[in-house]
């Protein structure tokens, strides 16, 4: 059980972000072991952040709340899986959660390109719309290879604030560290990219 601590000055946003990260770990845990009552805790404090995020990739508001049930039932069942010394409890779930957004994107899209594909096979397409679908193709493989040449710290702050569009002091709360290591880590991480890619800063 958390103990209160008596102070004048109250809480900093640190110490507010540890509390609840501590919190969330801690459900995590009991979710592990089956306790649904823990569950529906997370979900009441979790839900929201998750919904939003999956909506910012998906858009269509249906489809965000299937996804964000699909995400929580995966949860439940992994919940196990879930080891606090590689992140926190919340970047594990918005990890999931982009993952499963982002996976629902590439099979709608899968579809809709053989539909179109069905529509048009008579149809020779364009010289420039073929090289330019490769060319996004080549770009899409540099980038992950470049993401992959980051540490696992910056490579969670880049995905939160360019992927999930997150703040620097919504990423400070979620991963539960100050918002200067947030900048520190955006920072060292797009150098790395930079250099990567071969990009003039």
């Amino acid at each position: 059980m958390l103990s209160l601590v008596t102070s004048d000055r109250g809480p900093t946003d640190t110490e507010s972000a540890e509390s609840t990260a501590a919190a969330l770990e801690s459900l995590l845990e009991l979710v592990a072991a089956g306790d649904q009552q823990a569950f529906g805790e997370l979900y009441d404090r979790t839900a929201p952040r998750v919904l939003g995020l999956v909506k910012r990739v998906l858009v269509d508001h249906a489809q965000s709340e299937e996804v964000t049930q699909e995400i929580f039932l995966e949860i439940w069942r992994t919940a196990p899986k879930f080891e606090a010394m590689r992140g926190s409890a919340m970047s594990w779930i918005l990890t999931m959660t982009h993952r499963r957004a982002v996976d629902r994107v590439r099979s709608s899209q899968s579809g809709h390109d053989r539909d179109e594909r069905i529509g048009i096979r008579d149809i020779e397409p364009a010289y420039d719309h073929v090289a330019e679908s490769v060319e996004i193709r080549i770009e899409h493989e540099r980038v992950k290879r470049a993401m992959a040449q980051l540490t696992d710290f910056q490579r969670e702050a880049i995905s939160l604030a360019y992927y999930g569009g997150y703040s620097h002091t919504e990423i400070a709360g979620i991963l539960a560290i100050p918002v200067g290591t947030v900048k520190t880590r955006l920072r060292d991480g797009m150098i790395r990219l930079r250099d990567a890619l071969g990009v003039a800063s």
